[in-house]
This record gives structure tokens, C-alpha cells and sequence, in this order.
């Protein structure tokens, strides 16, 4: 298996064909290697991490499930709308950034069905 910054490249790559998307927030710091749709970022590499920004409801969800944790970017409080993705995710991470991409850029439509991107989304995940 490839090692995150690999992977992160890999899924930024397809990301990037899809209009507004971009690798690199423009700014120094926080972000700075991350993806953005419309100057917003919705995916990047933390600690070694990939880490996502999805509805609340969804990142709470995938915590439930094992396949994130609370992300608190070291401020020791946990943002709700982000989560760090496990390796028990590991196959639905292009999945979940697309998702990503979606819900930060605007398009709140519904994630993957399950078995569409490798495994069943929790039913109270919206």
C-alpha cells in the first residue's frame, strides 16, 4: 500500500479534473498543501492523516463506525465538521474526499450508496 502522501497525491489528482478544484490553499500555514474547491479546503494530510470535511451528522457516523476519529487541527477541541479517516476506511477515502468536495463546494447530495465506493455508509449518516 502506497504511504499517505501518495495516496493524498493519487486522490488529488483525479479531484483536481473536477471544476474549481484545486491542490494548494494559496496561503502559508494551515492548509497550504490541502484541497480546495472554490478557495475552500475540504481535504489534506494531517499527522500523517487524511482528513476530510463532511456534514456533522456524517463525521459523527464514521467515528461511530471506527472509520474516523475527532480531528482538532492541536487545539485539543474537536471541529464537527472534520474527521481524521482510519486505515478501516482505507478503501473509501477517494470516496469520502469526493464527498468531501461535494459538500464543501456546495453540492449536498448524497454520499456513495453502499457497496458504490467499497463499504456501507452508516444509516443515520445525514
Amino acid at each position: 500500500m502506497a504511504n499517505i502522501d501518495e495516496r493524498f497525491a493519487s486522490i488529488a489528482s483525479q479531484l483536481c479534473e473536477r471544476d474549481g478544484v484545486a491542490l494548494g490553499s494559496g496561503r502559508r500555514g494551515f492548509g497550504s498543501d490541502a484541497l480546495t474547491v472554490g478557495g475552500r479546503i475540504f481535504a489534506m494530510v494531517s499527522q500523517g492523516r487524511l482528513v476530510v470535511k463532511l456534514p456533522a451528522a456524517r463525521v459523527a457516523g464514521l467515528i461511530e463506525t471506527g472509520d474516523g476519529l475527532p480531528f482538532d487541527a492541536g487545539k485539543g477541541r474537536p471541529m464537527k465538521e472534520w474527521v481524521e479517516l482510519t486505515d478501516r476506511s482505507s478503501r473509501r477515502w477517494r470516496a469520502l474526499a469526493g464527498e468531501a468536495c461535494g459538500f464543501v463546494g456546495g453540492s449536498r447530495s448524497e454520499p456513495s450508496q453502499p457497496g458504490a465506493d467499497g463499504g456501507a455508509r452508516p444509516s443515520n449518516s445525514r
